[in-house]
């Protein structure tokens, strides 16, 4: 292995080498390319290796999959490309894991100044109960633990997939099953720049409250109905938007129950 820290960064037509600069890379990074051609490009930055694969598909659980299999470091740090990591970051996280040898994910806060994420304010564990909060450019995590469980993205969550949403929850809640033990941390490592839109939030529309039905059946069949109505209910002024906590409920057990027939 070379360097401990490895940036895996999700992007879109990248066609030039400017991201490690507008990131404000200070390790080696793989950067996934969802672009409309297949190439491989590996360059040097400030010291660093810079790999670029380029590959003619779209999704964002592929393209996070395709850098996850291609890690060689002893740290990986899950990473979009509308990201500027803080100077030093690399230390940052070398020491965060050395501070909890016994974590194998680590979650960290990562600043948003145009919306209020769920911000970290105490180290806590994280359980079945609180993983749902977490995007996944905020995750780090030991590299050969994820591996040795088989741990990936699911294909069919995620921008570009046949649901819009729910990669990074499916991603912990896969590491919570497979005993692996994840810490969130109140250190900010990184600030988003809002360079682009969203690739798949438009708006508390049916389809967001069908694909929400359908992460939740996705999570556990037994627990669905559960989960929708405490997710309905909770965020009720936020989703009254679209209509009531019933209207709500019924649109996402109705992707539930899509998603479940589709399995069969």
């Amino acid at each position: 292995m070379g360097s401990r820290i490895q940036v895996l960064v999700a992007s879109m037509h990248q066609k030039n080498r400017l991201l490690p600069i507008e990131m404000n890379l200070q390790s080696d990074a793989i950067i996934g390319n969802q672009s409309n051609e297949n190439k491989v490009e590996c360059f040097e930055y400030n010291g660093h290796e810079i790999k670029y694969y380029s590959f003619a598909e779209r999704g964002v659980g592929l393209n996070r999959n395709n850098t996850l299999m291609r890690a060689d470091a002893e740290y990986c740090l899950i990473a979009d490309d509308d990201m500027k990591y803080y100077d030093g970051y690399p230390e940052t996280v070398e020491k965060a894991f050395a501070e909890h040898p016994d974590a194998d994910v680590l979650i960290f806060n990562v600043d948003e100044p145009m919306r209020k994420p769920y911000v970290i304010r105490k180290a806590h564990r994280v359980n079945h109960f609180n993983y749902m909060r977490y995007a996944t450019f905020r995750f780090a995590f030991r590299t050969e633990a994820i591996r040795r469980r088989g741990i990936a993205f699911n294909l069919s969550f995620g921008g570009g997939a046949k649901y819009s949403h729910g990669e990074d929850s499916l991603f912990l809640c896969d590491c919570l099953n497979k005993d692996l033990r994840i810490m969130a941390l109140p250190i900010s490592i990184a600030t988003l720049t809002y360079t682009r839109e969203s690739t798949w939030f438009k708006g508390f529309d049916d389809r967001y409250f069908s694909d929400q039905g359908a992460l939740f059946a996705a999570i556990s069949r037994k627990s669905l109905s559960l989960l929708c109505l405490q997710d309905v209910i909770r965020h009720r002024k936020k989703y009254a938007v679209h209509g009531s906590v019933v209207k709500n409920y019924r649109m996402m057990k109705k992707g539930a129950n899509a998603f479940l027939k589709d399995k069969k």
